[in-house]
C-alpha cells in the first residue's frame, strides 16, 4: 500500500501541474481553456480527497485517471495547448500506487485516448500537437522510471519505517476497536453469516470453513451433522478453495453445494431431500455477494486473532528469557554459595540446615524452569493439540517423578489457533496445579479433538478440591481462557478422591445466543 509520503508527492505533482497549465490560459484569457482547466482541477481535487480514505477505495485507478485526463486534453487542447503538460501526472500516480507495469498500460491509455479522442472530435491533429502529445507522455514516463526508485526504495534503507508503520497502523487499531458493532469473535461473526445465507437458500444445514494453512477448520454450523454430510460438506469446500480462481467460486454436487464468501471463508451445505442444484431463486453467487459485509467482519475478527497469537507468544517468549537469564541464574548462583558453606560446616547442626536450604533451592530452581519451559512451549502447525499435550505431560512427569498417562482421540482436522492455543494452556495449568498442590501419584489426561469441538479432561489422584489461597491464580486463569474462546470449564471432586478439571468447546449454532459458561464449584489451592 502507498504511504501518506507517496501521496503528498502525487498531490504536489498534481498542484503544479496546475499551475503550469493554468499560467498561459489566465495569461492569454483564453475561456475554453478555462473550462478544461477546472474540468481538470476537479478530477485532482476529487483524487486528493479520496485519498485520505484509502479504505472505502473511492479514488479512481490510474487507467481510469489516465482515461479521464486524456479526453480533457483532447478536448481542450485546440484552444489552450498547455492542458497537454496533464499527460505528466497520470503515469506518477500509477507507479506511486501500483508499479511499473500498471504505470506502462497508463501511459498507452491515456496516449490512445487524447489521440482517438482529438482525431474523432476536431478530424485532424497538426504536426505540433501531435508532437506536444509526444513530448509530455514521453515526460510523464521518464519523470514516472525515475520517481519509481524512490516509491520502491527498500524499507532497509531505513530501520525504523517498519517500526513507524507498526505505530500508526495500531494507533488506527485502537481507535477502531472501540467502534466495532459487531465485536472481533469470530464463532459469532460466522454464525451470523450463516443465518443470513440460511435466510437466502434452503437448506438442511450449513457449515463456515475458514483456511489455516493447507487445511480447512470449521467454524459455525447450524445444526449437528451426520458424519457422512459433514465430509460431504468438508469435500465441497475443499472443491471450491482448490476450483476456480474467480474471488467468488462456486461448486454444486446433487443436494450440495458450497462456495467462497471471501479469501479465508468459505460456506458449504446440503439442500433439503428432494430439492436439485439451481432450484433456489438465487444464485451461489448472489447469496456471496449479499453477504460481503458479514465477510468483511469475518476476515477482520481472523486476522486480529492472528495478531492476538502473534503478540502473546512474543510475550511468553520474552517472559520466558528474563526467568532464565534473570531469576533462575540468580537462585542457581545462590545455590553455588550455600554448597561452598556446606563444604566446611561450623557443626553439624548448621550441615543439617545448610543441606535443607540446599534442597530447598534445588526445588525452586527445578520450579523456575519447569515455568520456563511452559512459557516456550506452543502448538505449531506441524504439531497437533494431543501432541502438544503430551510433550508437556513427558516434561512433567520427568521433572516431577509422578507418571502422567495421555489418552489420545484427534481426527485430521484442526482447531482454529486460538481454539487449540488457549484449550492448550487450559491442559498444561491443569496439569501443573495437579503435580504442584494435589500431592497426587498419578495424573490421567483424556483428549478428543472433532474439529470444531473438542473435549479435555485431566483427573488426578490427589487431595481434591481445597480452599482458595490468596495467592491462587490458576483457576481464575483458566476461566478467563475458556471464556475467550467460548468453552465450558467444570471442576469437580470425584467420587472416590482427586479432581477432575474438564473443557470442551462446542461449535456454535446460529439458533443459539447464549454465551460461554463456566463451571467451577470451588477454587482449587
Amino acid at each position: 500500500m502507498a504511504s501518506s509520503q507517496t501521496f503528498a508527492v502525487v498531490g504536489a505533482a498534481r498542484f503544479f501541474a496546475l499551475l503550469a497549465i493554468g499560467g498561459p490560459i489566465l495569461w492569454f484569457h483564453q475561456e475554453e481553456g478555462l473550462l478544461a482547466l477546472l474540468a481538470l482541477s476537479a478530477v485532482w481535487v476529487y483524487q486528493g480527497v479520496t485519498a485520505t480514505r484509502r479504505e472505502l477505495r473511492l479514488s479512481l485507478s490510474p487507467t481510469t485517471e489516465a482515461a479521464t485526463v486524456g479526453v480533457i486534453s483532447a478536448l481542450g487542447m485546440v484552444h489552450s495547448p498547455s492542458i497537454l503538460a496533464a499527460l505528466v501526472v497520470p503515469p506518477l500516480y500509477a507507479t506511486a500506487v501500483a508499479g511499473i507495469r500498471t504505470m506502462v498500460r497508463t501511459v498507452l491509455v491515456e496516449a490512445i485516448t487524447v489521440v482517438a479522442l482529438a482525431l474523432m472530435w476536431w478530424e485532424q491533429l497538426t504536426s505540433e500537437q501531435a508532437v506536444s502529445i509526444f513530448t509530455w507522455t514521453m515526460a510523464g514516463l521518464g519523470l514516472s522510471m525515475i520517481a519509481s526508485v524512490t516509491f520502491t526504495a527498500p524499507r532497509g534503507s531505513d530501520p525504523l519505517a517498519p517500526y513507524r508503520d507498526a505505530q500508526e497502523h495500531l494507533r488506527q487499531l485502537i481507535g477502531l476497536a472501540g467502534s466495532l458493532s459487531s465485536g472481533l469473535d469470530v464463532g459469532s461473526l460466522g454464525g451470523e453469516m450463516l443465518s443470513d445465507v440460511s435466510d437466502r437458500i434452503p437448506n438442511r444445514g450449513l457449515v463456515l470453513y475458514v483456511l489455516r494453512g493447507d487445511a480447512l477448520t470449521p467454524v459455525a454450523s447450524t445444526v449437528d451433522l451426520e458424519a457422512g454430510d459433514t465430509a460431504a460438506c468438508e469435500t465441497l469446500a475443499g472443491d471450491v478453495r482448490h476450483g476456480a480462481a474467480d474471488d467468488r467460486p462456486t461448486v454444486e454436487i446433487g443436494q450440495g453445494f458450497a462456495f467462497r464468501v471471501s479469501h479465508q471463508a468459505i460456506v458449504a451445505g446440503l439442500r433439503p431431500a428432494g430439492s436439485e442444484p439451481g432450484s433456489s431463486a438465487i444464485s451461489l453467487a448472489e447469496v456471496a455477494e449479499s453477504v460481503s459485509d458479514n465477510a468483511v467482519k469475518l476476515d477482520a475478527a481472523l486476522l486480529f486473532a492472528q495478531f492476538r497469537d502473534a503478540a502473546t507468544a512474543d510475550e511468553r517468549n520474552r517472559l520466558a528469557r528474563e526467568m532464565h537469564d534473570g531469576v533462575a541464574q540468580d537462585i542457581a548462583s545462590l545455590g553455588y554459595i550455600i554448597d561452598a558453606l556446606a563444604a566446611r560446616p561450623a557443626d553439624e547442626q548448621q550441615a543439617k540446615a545448610l543441606g535443607m536450604l540446599r534442597e530447598r533451592v534445588s526445588v525452586v530452581v527445578a520450579e523456575v524452569r519447569r515455568s520456563v519451559m511452559n512459557l516456550r512451549t506452543s502448538i505449531g502447525e506441524a504439531e497437533s493439540l494431543g501432541a502438544a499435550i503430551s510433550n508437556v505431560a513427558r516434561h512433567l512427569s520427568e521433572s516431577s517423578g509422578i507418571p502422567i498417562r495421555v489418552r489420545l482421540d484427534e481426527q485430521p482436522a484442526r482447531l482454529r489457533p486460538e481454539v487449540e492455543a488457549e484449550l492448550f494452556r487450559i491442559a498444561q495449568e491443569a496439569m501443573n496445579n495437579a503435580v504442584k498442590h494435589a500431592r497426587a501419584t498419578s495424573i490421567d489426561v483424556r483428549c478428543q479433538v472433532y474439529a470444531p469441538e473438542a473435549i479435555i479432561t485431566v483427573t488426578d489422584d490427589g487431595v481434591g478440591l481445597q480452599s482458595a489461597r490468596d495467592d491462587s491464580h490458576g483457576l481464575k486463569i483458566m476461566r478467563e481462557r475458556a471464556r475467550l474462546i467460548g468453552a465450558e470449564l467444570v471442576v469437580r471432586d470425584n467420587a472416590s478422591r482427586g479432581l477432575t478439571v474438564s473443557v470442551s468447546v462446542k461449535i456454535p449454532r446460529t439458533s443459539v445466543g447464549v454465551g460461554p459458561t463456566v463451571t467451577t464449584p470451588e477454587e482449587k489451592s
